[in-house]
């Protein structure tokens, strides 16, 4: 009929950072309807999921205060994108049609089958599931008992850091270099701080085997552990592999440089499960929103007719919370190569609660005003270009 004009299908696949702030953000046209699938009723900010799990604070909150009000919400997971019928298929057994999908279904634990026992025996914080059952499990586990982390990253650093604060005897276990995205001043400080709170770092030292009260290092030795934390590293849903769509050795789905996936235009990727001309961004909240908002964009682009544009994304640099009252704030390049600025103590503490904060505030202002997201910009990728992805 004169003046009808058809409504555009996006569903959104996962509520995290990337895709809540991505279902905000295609709100800027008035002609598309917007469905998230998210596996829980709640958002849950993974970046205090180790305060959670040492129990001094709290890592969900609810969409009701994050979403524009004209977002469905679908609490379900998603087993299957039919990119021929164009529906994702849920696990209750539903289905819904799509136009487009914004995959941003995120990342996972990684905790390796190679290691014995490690999928028995150790805990994790990389979902809110996972990191309930470690907290329920410090509850039983004697204060004095001796703990030891996987991983020295930040997310191993924090959780180290956070058990050592609450009293823990913590052994932190790193397979190579402290802190490695972290400048050498950066280090020493994390170093100083864990060293203070009785933290025994173990950089050279890897574990092979995880048992009930000990592990196994690699080359010999074992250490006694009442519990141990698997910190080193994540791994992504196989949502897009299990479908059919072209992922990367990790399993992310493989995009061009504006997130488009490579095997199907209709497919457009953001946040942790993104691999943008097999480069992937280091899996961060720092990254997600933008990637979101991004995203976003790119799919309001080919409604519009329009070609979207390349990854525009300067990175600052990081932070790194240890325990309550300390920190660390890392500067870098924006190519997110460290630089030797950073500063510490209680001001990095209050810098990275401030950017936690700032996360929910922002997705948050994004659903009250469409478009208001910003990030900082660092032109295209040297030697990626933005091809568009062919359907197939």
């Amino acid at each position: 009929m004169p003046g009808h004009h058809a409504r555009h299908q996006v569903v959104v696949i996962g509520g995290g950072y990337a895709g809540t702030l991505a279902a905000n953000h295609l709100r800027m046209r008035s002609d598309v309807d917007v469905t998230m699938i998210n596996p829980r009723p709640e958002f849950v900010e993974r970046i205090r999921l180790h305060q959670f799990a040492a129990g001094t604070g709290e890592a969900t909150t609810g969409y009701d205060t994050l979403l524009g009000a004209d977002i469905r919400l679908v609490v379900d997971s998603a087993e299957h994108i039919d990119t021929g019928a164009r529906e994702v298929r849920l696990a209750s057994g539903g289905a819904i049609a799509y136009d487009y999908v914004i995959y941003a279904v995120g990342s996972t634990r990684a905790i390796p089958s190679s290691v014995p026992g490690a999928a028995g025996y150790a805990f994790d914080v990389a979902e809110l599931e996972s990191a309930r059952r470690l907290r329920a499990r410090l509850d039983d586990v004697p204060l004095g008992a001796p703990v030891t982390v996987v991983g020295g990253g930040l997310t191993g650093i924090e959780t180290a850091a956070e058990l050592a604060e609450r009293g823990r005897r913590v052994t932190l276990v790193c397979g190579g270099t402290l802190a490695p995205s972290l400048s050498e001043p950066g280090r020493r400080s994390v170093a100083r701080w864990l060293s203070r709170h009785g933290v025994t770092v173990l950089e050279e030292l890897a574990v092979s085997e995880v048992g009930p009260d000990e592990v196994v290092f690699a080359g010999g030795g074992t250490g006694a552990s009442a519990l141990t934390v698997w910190a080193a590293g994540f791994g992504v849903p196989r949502l897009a592999a299990a479908s059919g769509l072209p992922t990367d050795a990790l399993g992310r789905l493989l995009t061009d440089e504006t997130l488009t996936s490579v095997g199907d235009d209709r497919i457009v990727a953001a946040g942790d499960a993104a691999s943008p001309s097999g480069r992937p961004l280091r899996m961060s909240c720092y990254a997600a929103g933008p990637l979101g908002a991004q995203a976003a964009d790119t799919v309001m682009s080919r409604i519009a007719g329009t070609d979207p544009a390349a990854i525009s994304l300067a990175f600052t640099g990081s932070c790194v919370s240890l325990g309550r009252r300390g920190g660390v704030r890392q500067f870098a390049r924006k190519d997110d190569s460290a630089t030797n600025i950073y500063f510490d103590g209680r001001l990095g503490a209050a810098y990275k609660e401030m950017t936690c904060n700032l996360a929910v505030r922002r997705i948050r202002r994004e659903a009250r005003a469409p478009g208001s997201y910003k990030w900082f910009r660092g032109g295209p990728r040297a030697g990626r270009p933005a091809t568009a992805a062919r359907t197939t």
